[in-house]
């Protein structure tokens, strides 16, 4: 490797940023992630505010799944048919109205498990458009060579401070504050997101041949047949390249399991365990979030700092698998500590496989469909998150808090090991190398 090479290599992660529509849209996604950060640990105290238990979080964590899971796969379609940057900005209003209702009702001593369920719903519905749409933007305005480091910064930034700077500032906040004045600060991040996309430019129009399977010009894209035929047209192309896609398919179905069985006990249980081992403090349980976004940063940089990996299936899979296991100390230790370093070790191996998997969305699949299928990954991968969160109360009244957290860490450990084989995961990734240049 030359001494030019080896300039760009040290620099790979950060290139991205020398795009003014990049960043543009990295900063929007910056405010917004910091914003779900806090409403992560402002919902939980709301919830507990208004009298709410485990059943009642379970409810309000719930919907926030079933708006994802609703929103999915419109909001695929959606991101193949109508402007990306319109569909940016109105998930950011939507999101500005939600947690405002939050605010006003909050300071008028008005806020209820209901409310704050359909507050949720919005939001997670939210994101069900955001996905897809963003996905589907980044290889429009970026060179294919830096997908993944955009991918490494998307993925840096959000446990940085969704599950770090976000909780731990909500943490702070509820110690002084009622959960609704906390909310105030995630009304201001969500319209400041909104203010910054306004100035993100109309996407270039794609040339001609650009070897991604696209039609040239974005016209091609919105010309599809309109009305039901199309929707559905465009549904079923997504469905049957996926279902002949084996890395898809069984990548889908594995991240499906991971997410029944991990999901409920970090969302619904781990601020019980916390405050049952080591106090009612919100801090405790808003610094543990934190460890999980600080083991997400260290993972998501240490991959896109470096050219993806040759065995890129088998690295993705397998650090997936092993980044359950640290759930096995959570839910065994007595010490704090070896509770943050194993939600730290959790969010590096779950960061780490996330870079690799949206560069294989963004580089393996067609970029006509992109959206679509960006969506049916929300779709079917999260499709058992509204279950993981609705059961994972009403299991804790029956089963140790310890034995869950335990299955959690070594169901999808195992299945890991089955998904290599059954998808012959190994053989695909060299019949299909995919080089940075």
């Amino acid at each position: 490797m030359t001494s030019g090479a080896g300039t760009r290599d040290r620099w790979r992660a950060v290139r991205p940023l020398g795009h003014r529509d990049f960043r543009m849209l990295f900063t929007a996604v910056v405010l917004s992630v910091f914003a779900a950060g806090m409403w992560a640990v402002v919902m939980v105290y709301a919830v507990i505010d208004t009298g709410g238990g485990p059943l009642a979080l379970s409810l309000v964590a719930a919907a926030n799944a079933v708006g994802l899971l609703a929103c999915a796969i419109p909001g695929g379609i959606v991101a193949d048919r109508v402007s990306r940057r319109l569909v940016l900005r109105a998930i950011e209003t939507v999101n500005v109205l939600a947690i405002a209702s939050v605010v006003v009702a909050g300071w008028l001593g008005a806020l209820t498990v209901p409310h704050l369920t359909i507050v949720s719903f919005l939001l997670g519905g939210g994101a069900g458009f955001f996905f897809p749409a963003y996905s589907a933007v980044l290889p429009r305005i970026l060179p294919q060579a830096q997908l993944l480091a955009a991918n490494g910064l998307e993925s840096a930034i959000r446990p940085a401070l969704q599950q770090a700077a976000g909780p731990a500032a909500a943490g702070i906040l509820l110690a002084a504050l009622l959960p609704a004045q906390a909310a105030v600060v995630i009304l201001l991040a969500h319209a400041g997101a909104l203010v910054v996309l306004l100035f993100l430019r109309p996407e270039p129009v794609a040339a001609q041949g650009d070897g991604h399977g696209e039609p040239a010009g974005e016209k091609a894209e919105g010309s599809a047949a309109a009305g039901v035929r199309g929707i559905l047209r465009d549904l079923r192309e997504a469905v049957v390249f996926t279902l002949r896609t084996p890395w898809l398919l069984w990548t889908l179905l594995f991240a499906t399991l991971w997410v029944l069985f991990t999901v409920g006990p970090e969302t619904v249980l781990l601020p019980f365990v916390t405050a049952e081992r080591f106090g009612d403090d919100p801090r405790l349980f808003g610094f543990l979030l934190a460890f999980f976004g600080a083991g997400g940063v260290v993972g998501s940089l240490f991959v896109s700092s470096l050219p993806l990996p040759r065995r890129y299936l088998s690295a993705m899979t397998l650090v997936w698998g092993f980044s359950t296991l640290p759930y096995i100390a959570i839910g065994l230790t007595q010490s704090y500590a070896v509770m943050a370093i194993s939600c730290a070790l959790a969010g590096f191996g779950f960061s780490y496989g996330n870079v690799i998997w949206g560069t294989l969305l963004q580089r393996r699949v067609p970029r006509h469909m992109l959206g679509r299928i960006s969506s049916l990954d929300f779709f079917v991968s999260l499709a058992l998150m509204p279950l993981s969160m609705a059961i994972a109360g009403p299991v804790a009244q029956v089963v140790p808090l310890s034995v869950i957290f335990v299955v959690a860490g070594i169901v999808p450990f195992l299945i890991s090991f089955a998904v290599l084989a059954l998808a012959r995961m190994p053989q695909d990734e060299i019949a299909h190398p995919l080089k940075d240049d």
